[in-house]
């Protein structure tokens, strides 16, 4: 892609984020602006703002790219994003809203009378919040290095000032009005080269997706190695190397490269089957209808085996293990996520969350079968991300590769637009989020406090994402859901529906938990992915984790049923399960900020 129109399209999406925040800014005056938008928004809009924060870049890079590897069991990971939404409403969101508590931290105060299990739940909302912003910030990085050939933590740097700006100078109001406008943008960059897409496989025959054979390269193909790669050739293939391989270093052979930018083929090469290591800024020149060797890690699949569910496509160790695990953590997981809950107190009242509703399911509904289009083409038109492992990138470097010329440039920085956007708006709710909670609870919840609040939030996350090589975006994303699932979920289910609920065992659930999948999150994150059955438990730790969780709370609970207060309790299940439309709520629930000062 041109590294001009890369550029471009990333400057237009900030400065229209920019413009829209400083819009948000001059309709924040109170301090219910910064935290809930007044209560004003209305369905349609609510509904796009959560489309725009709920689809990260999982939704847009992450799938596509673990399709494209893995095959059919990871559209495990749309069907539970969305369904995971379903589940959150029909369990927790009225309920939660008519509490009138505004964070997680504050229902577990509320609901328990508690200011250690509010502390605790404090930590776990920013550490989940921090673990999902880590990942969005490797994928501005990835695409910014992608489309202009710049250091990945440039990406990483310049949406992180971007949203720590637009969410400290207008707060939720000014975020709602740019997460609106994101998710159109990233509907329409995922949709109109997904269209061109489709032509171009038509065009050229419709290949099997579902064939015996493994992916071969279409046609002479120059695939240039940023860094260090292994990689398994299963079939020997000569191919012309500039630079490093398995030791050695060749240099530039005679004729013109098979792509116009290459100076020349390359020394020709023989690849025997086995392992072999390239260096970085190393070029393979691989012939027309060779198999593609897969990086270190991931398994070559035929079409029929990578299009039938549960067969361990790209070489995942138990699949039926971690499909189940996967659909528990983004089912249960969605309703632990600060971002999404915050959402249900912009509606004026229950009848527009409600629409609100069932807008989002119809949104996310649509969107969720685009990625699957590029993972599945993506295996026939660029096989080379195979081998270089950046299968993230497919959504980005497909339109390019299907269309040719002008055409294929500007969708191709249509794409770029909309996976910045997807980085912006996701990484905007979270920060808005976590500095709700920083703000709250040490900064005493002014409109100024929750300014200085939006710096601490993204602070930590940037310093991660420019630390670490990260994992795949939507594996990295899984695991923030697997903590959530592991912690919140046990609370909120158990804190609005059991009236046996108590603040000794809502801790220990808590700390138990939420420990655990936390340190499966780490130690996967270092170790990287693995085979066995210890690497599926630790890769995808909810099936596990979530039901410890629950049998910990409940037992701590019926332990300590001493500690119970019947008449509070009551209070609070009453306020949670009476019906907006039978009476209006005390003001203290009604109205759970502090004046603006």
């Amino acid at each position: 892609m041109n590294p001009a129109l890369g550029l471009a399209a990333l400057a237009i999406v900030l400065a229209a984020t920019v413009a829209i925040g400083v819009y948000g800014l001059r309709l924040s005056r109170a301090t219910s602006d910064f935290y809930v938008a007044s209560r004003e928004v209305s369905p349609l809009w609510n509904a796009s703002a959560i489309g725009g924060e709920y689809l990260s870049a999982a939704s847009f890079l992450g799938v596509a790219g673990l399709v494209m590897a893995y095959g059919v069991d990871m559209l495990a990971y749309p069907v539970g994003y969305t369904a995971g939404y379903l589940v959150l409403l029909l369990l927790v969101a009225a309920p939660l809203r008519r509490s009138g508590a505004y964070t997680l931290p504050d229902f577990a105060e509320e609901r328990l009378g508690s200011v250690a299990v509010r502390r605790v739940a404090s930590v776990l909302v920013a550490v989940i919040a921090w673990l999902y912003l880590v990942p969005q910030l490797q994928g501005a990085g990835l695409t910014l290095q992608t489309v202009t050939g710049a250091p990945r933590w440039a990406g990483a740097v310049v949406v992180a000032a971007a949203v720590t700006g637009v969410a400290a100078a207008g707060g939720m109001r000014s975020v709602t009005l740019v997460q609106g406008f994101h998710f159109w943008l990233k509907l329409t960059a995922i949709a109109v080269p997904a269209v061109f897409l489709v032509l171009a496989w038509r065009s050229a025959g419709a290949p099997a997706l579902t064939g015996p054979d493994v992916p071969r390269f279409p046609h002479t193909t120059v695939v240039r190695l940023d860094g260090q790669v292994r990689f398994d050739v299963r079939t020997a293939v000569t191919v012309g190397v500039r630079g490093a391989l398995d030791g050695a270093t060749y240099a530039s052979g005679p004729g013109p490269g098979p792509t116009g930018g290459d100076p020349g083929a390359g020394a020709p090469v023989r690849l025997e089957r086995g392992e072999h290591t390239a260096g970085p800024d190393t070029s393979l020149r691989f012939p027309a209808g060779a198999a593609v060797p897969h990086r270190e890690g991931l398994a070559p699949a035929t079409g029929a085996s990578w299009a039938n569910p549960l067969s361990g496509a790209g070489g995942r160790s138990h699949p039926l293990y971690a499909v189940y695990s996967i659909l528990l953590a983004t089912f249960l997981g969605t309703m632990g996520l600060p971002h999404v809950l915050v959402r249900f107190y912009t509606n004026p009242d229950g009848r527009a969350a409600r629409r609100t509703t069932l807008l989002v399911l119809v949104l996310l509904s649509v969107f969720y079968l685009l990625p699957t289009v590029y993972g599945a083409l993506g295996r026939i038109f660029a096989p080379q991300l195979l081998l270089t492992g950046q299968t993230d990138t497919a959504v980005l470097v497909l339109p390019q590769l299907t269309e040719a010329g002008g055409g294929g440039r500007l969708l191709a920085a249509l794409a770029t637009a909309g996976a910045f956007a997807a980085f912006v708006s996701t990484a905007s709710g979270l920060t808005v989020s976590v500095a709700g909670v920083l703000s709250q609870d040490l900064m005493h919840g002014s409109a100024r406090a929750f300014r200085w609040s939006t710096l601490l939030a993204g602070g930590p996350p940037l310093v991660m994402a420019t630390a670490t090589a990260g994992l795949p975006v939507a594996d990295a994303i899984g695991l923030a859901f697997a903590v959530a699932a592991s912690s919140f979920c046990p609370l909120l289910v158990l804190g609005i529906w059991w009236r046996g609920l108590t603040d000794a065992g809502a801790l220990l659930g808590l700390v138990v938990g939420g420990g655990l999948a936390a340190c499966a999150v780490v130690l996967t994150s270092v170790r990287g992915a693995g085979s066995g059955w210890s690497a599926a438990l630790l890769e995808q730790p909810a099936a596990w984790t979530v039901p410890i969780a629950f049998a910990v709370m409940i037992a701590g609970s019926l332990l300590t049923r001493h500690r119970l207060s019947a008449d509070a309790v009551d209070r609070v299940m009453l306020r949670m399960h009476l019906p907006e439309e039978v009476g209006s709520l005390p003001p203290a629930v009604t109205e759970p900020l502090p004046p603006a000062r």
